[in-house]
C-alpha cells in the first residue's frame, strides 16, 4: 500500500484553492492569537515555550514539530497527503510573517479583537483546508493514526493536547483565557464549517 493519499478526483482546482487559503488563513490566525498575549492554544503553547526556551520564532518551532510528528506516521502507518506536507510547512511561514506584521496588542480592546478574530478564523481555515480533501496535518494524523489502534478519538485527542500543553507551560508557553477560548470554541466552529465548505458532488 502507497504511503501517499491519491488526490481528490473532482474539482481539483476549487480544492486546492480552498487547501492553499485554509493553512495561509490557519497560520494567519495562529499570529494573531499569539499577538493578542491572552493565551493560546495547546500545541501554540508548546511552540511559544520551545521558542522562550531555546530561541527561533514560534512559526520555525511550528514548522520543527510538525515534521517530528510526521516522523511518527512511519510505525503507525498512516498515509500522508499533499495538504499534509503543505501544513507542515506553509502554516509556520505564515505564522512568522504574521507576528512579523502585526505588532504585540497591549490595549484589552485591542487584545480581545485580535483573540477572538484569531479563533474565528482558526475554525473557519480549518474547515476549508480539511473540506479540500489533500490529507490530515501532522497533529490531526497523529491523533487518528492513534484513534485507528483502538482507542477514542476524543480520548486520545484529549490526552495529546494536554500533554503537550503541560510541556509547553513548562518550557514557558502562555496559558491564558485564550487558551481556554480555543479550546471551547474550535470543536463547535468546526462543526459549522467543515460541512459548509465541503465541495458538493456534480450531478451525475
Amino acid at each position: 500500500m502507497s504511503i501517499l493519499l491519491p488526490l481528490p478526483d473532482d474539482r481539483l482546482p476549487l480544492r486546492s484553492a480552498m487547501l492553499l487559503s485554509g493553512l495561509v488563513a490557519y497560520g494567519v490566525s495562529s499570529g494573531l492569537i499569539l499577538r493578542a498575549n491572552l493565551g493560546v492554544g495547546p500545541w501554540d503553547v508548546l511552540h511559544q515555550g520551545l521558542s522562550r526556551t531555546f530561541g527561533g520564532q514560534v512559526g520555525t518551532w511550528t514548522i520543527v514539530v510538525s515534521l517530528v510528528i510526521l516522523l511518527l506516521w512511519f510505525p503507525l502507518r498512516q498515509r500522508f497527503g499533499v495538504g499534509t506536507f503543505g501544513n507542515a510547512v506553509l502554516v509556520g511561514l505564515c505564522v512568522n510573517a504574521t507576528v512579523w506584521l502585526v505588532p504585540p496588542q497591549r490595549a484589552v480592546a485591542l487584545q480581545v479583537v485580535a483573540l477572538v478574530t484569531g479563533v474565528l478564523l482558526n475554525g473557519v481555515a480549518t474547515g476549508l483546508y480539511i473540506a479540500a480533501g489533500f490529507g490530515p496535518g501532522p497533529r490531526d494524523g497523529l491523533t487518528t493514526a492513534l484513534a485507528a489502534r483502538g482507542y477514542r478519538i476524543r480520548v486520545v485527542r484529549t490526552v495529546i493536547e494536554v500533554l503537550v500543553l503541560a510541556i509547553g507551560w513548562a518550557l514557558g508557553g502562555s496559558v491564558g483565557v485564550g487558551t481556554v477560548l480555543y479550546a471551547v470554541a474550535i470543536g463547535p466552529l468546526m462543526q459549522l464549517t467543515l460541512p459548509f465548505f465541503m465541495p458538493k458532488k456534480c450531478p451525475a
